[in-house]
Order: structure tokens, then sequence, then C-alpha cells
């Protein structure tokens, strides 16, 4: 029993990373294409959300101020947060 949850533990992982991964990639290409239509406005927040960051502010502020920025829920802005700060 306990290796069936350990196996069924490590499948749900390796899932997630990959569906990490693919969420940097979409994150990259949406990049490219916000830069392509010349949407300025959205570029400029990543850097704004390094600064929150590195004024030692902390991620809490970064992803209130992302979430303010697109209307996007709570999950969806920590883990934009996270990959920004992976980069």
């Amino acid at each position: 029993m306990t290796c069936i949850l350990l196996v069924i533990i490590a499948s749900l992982m390796t899932y997630v990373s990959q569906l990490r991964e693919e969420v940097i990639q979409i994150n990259k290409k949406l990049d490219k294409v916000i830069k392509h239509l010349g949407i300025e406005n959205y570029s400029n927040i990543d850097d704004e959300l390094r600064d929150i960051i590195l004024e030692r502010r902390g991620k809490i502020k970064a992803i209130k101020r992302y979430r303010e920025h697109t209307g996007l829920g709570l999950k969806e802005s920590k883990e934009y947060i996270d990959n920004l700060c992976e980069k």
C-alpha cells in the first residue's frame, strides 16, 4: 500500500513539474506577443514586481500588485511571482 502511494505521489510531482515548465514556456511566448503588439504597460510590470521583491517588501506585496494589474486570482498570481523570482 505504501509503495502504491509513493508511486502516485512521484507521478503527481512529475506531472506538476511538467505543467510548471509549460507555464514558463507559455509566459515566454506571451511576453513575445505582448512585446510584438507594443503593449508597454504589461511588460513593465515585471520590472515593477522585481523592484517590489528586491526592496524587501516581499512576495506578498508583489502578488497583490500583480493581481491588481491583471485581475487574476491568488493562485495564478503566486505562480507568476514564483516564476518571476526564478528568472
